[in-house]
């Protein structure tokens, strides 16, 4: 590992105690007007999300309705929408195949939300440690210069086995180590470049997680464009186990 991963690392709470951890159990509510575009207004305000921090599985509940719940799994790559009594629903293998010529302004299905979502929020709450897994390549560039702070950063190229938004992402660190933003191309959202920004850290059983995600359209050059906040992402409370 590079010098300022290390730093990364030990200023989200350290690899040992991430070790420790199998699960993570989060609350949240994502917002935003990128869920009605897709046809989905407030249906994301009240969630509990389950994920598995060894392999991309996760859960969500309830998932559209009342009673019913969304899980996605890899190998192979699967959205099972059920009842709570684990009767199927609906089913894709193969979900990011289903975007296929779709544009930004397509509306998606329960599945495809639900598969977004999912493989997104895993990523997320991952990170940093998600660069220390097998295949991920991870090494620093230039830094970069906003809001007058000065903000180191890490190129990361994941492999196939992990699903994410785009193979290449940047992460931003500030001078805590902990992370400000993050670039990435939504593969499924006809390759939308975007920036994430993160804020309002707390620790939960000794890791430390931003509790406020942002996420705007970037411009060429790499600069935000703020005049319209697409996607909100509000943690209230993260268990790990």
């Amino acid at each position: 590992m590079n010098d300022l991963l290390d730093f990364v690392l030990d200023a989200h709470g350290g690899l040992k105690r991430w070790s420790g951890v199998s699960t993570l159990t989060a609350k949240l509510a994502a917002g935003g007007p990128f869920w009605g575009q897709q046809g989905f207004p407030d249906a994301f305000l009240d969630e509990t999300l389950t994920i598995d921090t060894r392999r991309q599985h996760a859960v969500f509940t309830p998932w559209t309705a009342p009673g019913q719940s969304l899980t996605f799994d890899t190998d192979p790559e699967r959205v099972v929408l059920q009842t709570a009594n684990g009767q199927t629903i609906d089913s894709r293998t193969s979900p990011r195949s289903s975007y296929a010529g779709y544009d930004p302004y397509s509306p998606w299905d329960a599945l495809q939300v639900g598969y977004f979502l999912s493989y997104g929020m895993w990523n997320y709450l991952t990170t940093p440690f998600l660069l220390t897994y097998p295949g991920v390549q991870a090494r620093e560039i230039s830094p970069w210069q906003e809001d007058g702070q000065t903000w180191r950063r890490l190129h990361a190229t994941f492999p196939a086995s992990i699903t994410t938004h785009s193979a290449e992402q940047v992460f931003y660190f500030g001078a805590d180590g902990l992370l400000r933003r993050l670039d990435y191309t939504t593969e499924v959202n006809a390759g939308d470049p975007v920036a994430h920004y993160t804020e309002g850290y707390k620790t939960f059983d000794g890791l430390a997680f931003p509790t406020r995600r942002r996420v705007y359209r970037r411009n060429p050059g790499s600069t935000p464009d703020r005049s319209l906040t697409a996607i909100t992402l509000d943690i209230h409370d993260i268990t790990a186990a």
